[in-house]
């Protein structure tokens, strides 16, 4: 008797802002789980959708073997990029071999797999559709929520009442406590959850702060 081989999967887990908050994805994992699969991986990162050199999801795409699915919570969480860099990103998953499972995306492979001739071409074809529709919505979304922004923000800034983004204390206090510990920055940007660009800047800023207050030390 053959033995059924396991159904793999590899779950991605992608936030847009270093405010929210990866754990309420948790039970992606637990469903994936309760549904028959092995968890190879989980992969979280907190990045823009509309980027695809995010490094998580990169080494996900690296470790895909033939046969493996990969998991998200919804098509955005893969790609809120632009419909034909969207599609280069799920062919770079599709050329490993393997699929994506994403709640809200019908997947039509099984059935089309256990069909031929005209049914399964017409299978396929509207597979590819529904995957095209729902990769250009949730760049239309992404496009969407920018232009509110800055809609939002020009009517602040017209009423004198545009401040900026808030600070977050709590993960600048994070990164000046590591670094002047000797924590590397690409270290520190994973610990903290904050980007490589961030963490430079805020030790940047706190180095000044320490040399301005040295200077004005020194002038008393």
């Amino acid at each position: 008797m053959a033995k059924t081989r396991p159904k793999i999967a590899r779950i991605y887990l992608r936030v847009s802002t270093e405010e929210q908050d990866l754990s309420r994805q948790s039970e992606v994992e637990a469903n994936t789980q309760a549904a028959g699969y092995y968890v190879a991986g989980v992969y979280r990162e907190k990045a823009s959708g509309a980027r695809a050199d995010r490094p998580e999801l990169q080494r996900m795409i690296a470790d895909l073997q033939p046969g493996e699915v990969v998991v998200a919570e919804k098509i955005d969480r893969i790609s809120r990029l632009p419909l034909e860099e969207a599609e280069r990103l799920v062919a770079s998953i599709r050329c490993k071999g393997a699929k994506l499972s994403v709640p809200g995306l019908v997947d039509l492979s099984d059935v089309a797999a256990a069909t031929d001739g005209v049914a399964k071409i017409v299978l396929e074809s509207l597979q590819e559709l529904l995957l095209k529709l729902a990769l250009q919505m949730a760049h239309d979304d992404y496009q969407t929520r920018r232009e509110r922004q800055r809609q939002g923000v020009a009517i602040a800034k017209a009423r004198g009442k545009y401040l900026g983004r808030k600070a977050d204390v709590n993960t600048n206090e994070s990164i000046v406590a590591l670094r002047t510990a000797g924590t590397t920055i690409h270290r520190t940007a994973k610990l903290t959850g904050a980007s490589l660009s961030q963490v430079k800047r805020i030790w940047s800023l706190h180095r000044n702060a320490l040399v301005a207050n040295a200077m004005a030390g020194e002038s008393r």
